[in-house]
Formats: structure tokens, C-alpha cells, sequence
């Protein structure tokens, strides 16, 4: 069991509905309330992957950031964006079932790169930090049949890239080189560093 003196005291605001994100955070002893952000996540596609992820991702945590301002003396807003780049071109989440085939079919038997941004903002201060991390991912080669029926889940359908790691999706993957968390969403080691920055120490 973790001493309570270990705990930090300050509050984490997640600016994420992602129930990924959210039990990630829980895996860390923090004091975390969630806070979906609500802001566009529209981008220009011919910005670099790190530009895009670390922009979405510090634009959720300040819409966040602002909203709490009058109600929050003290705390650390955390927002974070995830990105899967083929071939230099990023992926979002598929429109509908069709989507989800062509990425699928695009990303089968090949690697591509996944992005995740990660941005922490200081309340009620305006000190803010803005990193990301990128992993690499290998995926099998797979049949027509084989990416129906992992559809059929409906487990693509809100997801970057058409596929979840931890999930079913993980039995679509050779292998990868890097961060795992990076692939689900939330790079763990890079937000605690983060958090070192903001006198949060988790260890």
C-alpha cells in the first residue's frame, strides 16, 4: 500500500471523456477529476503530426483550464491527443464502418507511427507544458474477412487509426517499438516528468 504521505495533494483535472485515459490516470496515485473537454479537434492536415497532436491537446486542456478558473483555487489540467500517422499522413477516427476498412486495410501488414500529445496547464497560474511521444506499431497482415469481423465489434468506430491496442484490436498487432501507453492514449512516463515540473511527484 502506497503511504498516504506519498500522495500528492494537488488535484489533477483529466480534460478527457476517454474511459482509456481515465483508468490510465487511475493507475497513478492522484487525486483526478475528469472534465470532458468540449472544443474542436478539427486540424490542418498538412501540419506535422508532433504540431498536431501537441495543439489539440493543449487546446483541450486550457478550454478546461478556463471553465475551472472561477470555481478552482489550486490544480493541474492535463489534456492529450492521439494521432496514427501512415506514410507521413495522419488518421483520425473513422467517419462509419467504410472507414474504418480502408484505414484498416491501409495500416494491415505494414507500420505506421502513432502521436500523442500531452499538455499539462497550471491553475490558477499560466504556466503550461506541451510534449509528445511516438511509438512505432507493426500490424499483421490480415483478410478482407478478418477486418469485417473486428468491425463487427464496433470496437473501431471511435478510435485513431480504426483499432484499439487494449482491446481486441491487440491481436491485430505483431508488435511494437516504444511506449505502450502512447498507443492507448496516455504515455504514463512522460506525464509523471511533467508533473515533476509542477512539484507533482508521483514517486
Amino acid at each position: 500500500m502506497i503511504p498516504m504521505t506519498s500522495i500528492p495533494a494537488k488535484t489533477i483535472f483529466l480534460a478527457s471523456s476517454s474511459p482509456r485515459r481515465r483508468e490510465l490516470m487511475s493507475s497513478l496515485p492522484l487525486q483526478v477529476s475528469v472534465h470532458p473537454s468540449e472544443t474542436d479537434e478539427h486540424y490542418d492536415a498538412r501540419l506535422s503530426p508532433d504540431h498536431i497532436v501537441e495543439t489539440l491537446a493543449l487546446r483541450k486542456a486550457m478550454s478546461v483550464a478556463k471553465q475551472l478558473l472561477h470555481t478552482q483555487t489550486e490544480g493541474i489540467v492535463v489534456g492529450s491527443d492521439t494521432i496514427v500517422v501512415l506514410d507521413g499522413r495522419p488518421l483520425g477516427k473513422p467517419t462509419d464502418r467504410m472507414d474504418a476498412f480502408r484505414m484498416l486495410k491501409s495500416l494491415q501488414g505494414r507500420e505506421h507511427l502513432v502521436y500523442t500529445g500531452v499538455a499539462c496547464v497550471e491553475l490558477p497560474g499560466e504556466k503550461h507544458l506541451v510534449r509528445h511521444r511516438v511509438t512505432k506499431v507493426h500490424m499483421k497482415p490480415m483478410s478482407a474477412r478478418q477486418i469485417d469481423s473486428y468491425i463487427a465489434t464496433g470496437e473501431p468506430m471511435d478510435k485513431a487509426g480504426s483499432y484499439a491496442i487494449q482491446g481486441i484490436g491487440a491481436t491485430l498487432i505483431d508488435r511494437i517499438e516504444g511506449d505502450y501507453f502512447n498507443v492507448v492514449g496516455l504515455p504514463l512516463s512522460l506525464l509523471s516528468d511533467m508533473l515533476e515540473e509542477f512539484g507533482v511527484h508521483i514517486l
